[in-house]
């Protein structure tokens, strides 16, 4: 898939600079929440279009349908364990409600995110929306905020980049 001049300057901006054929091989998983399947939904196009942008085939796309939020960690460390995936993609929408519930889930989530990530030293993008109500999860998953799916991918794909080069020996300076 040929990426567009929008995909390069973002990329630019947020200090990607892979080169045609950096990710050839390299396999991602993307775990994403059923719960709001419709807002992940477009955060999961956002993620699979960011990384076809950057070279990855689809066969080297693996993705994951869990229930909610709370399930995107064992996933994620399911998907480590098996052998499967040399980056993850983190999907998932949390919308406040009436009670405590919200905080719980958003910071488990997030620490349980973050704990696969450094446990197992692979890059994991956090793609997971927690927002106030639909409107800005919708804002947030293609709209006026852009799209959080194709920024959680791109965060993947430069620290896959990164953490290469730093364990090929190379200095690293930008």
């Amino acid at each position: 898939m040929k990426r567009s001049d929008a995909d390069r300057a973002r990329d630019e901006a947020l200090g990607i600079r892979s080169q045609p054929g950096d990710l050839k091989g390299q396999r991602f998983g993307i775990v994403a929440a059923r719960f709001h399947h419709s807002i992940v939904d477009k955060l999961l196009a956002g993620a699979t279009t960011c990384l076809r942008g950057h070279g990855v085939v689809d066969d080297d796309i693996m993705i994951l349908r869990v229930p909610g939020a709370w399930e995107i960690p064992l996933a994620l460390d399911e998907l480590i364990e098996a052998h499967v995936s040399d980056a993850l993609v983190a999907l998932g929408v949390v919308i406040r409600g009436e009670t405590p519930h919200f905080d719980y889930v958003c910071s488990e989530a997030a620490r349980g995110c973050q704990d696969v990530s450094l446990r197992h030293r692979i890059p994991v993008g956090f793609g997971l929306l927690t927002t106030d109500d639909e409107a800005q999860a919708q804002a947030r998953a293609g709209g006026s905020a852009g799209n959080k799916g194709a920024e959680a991918a791109a965060a993947a794909v430069e620290m896959l980049l990164l953490q290469q080069q730093i364990r090929a020996g190379r200095t690293v300076v930008r």
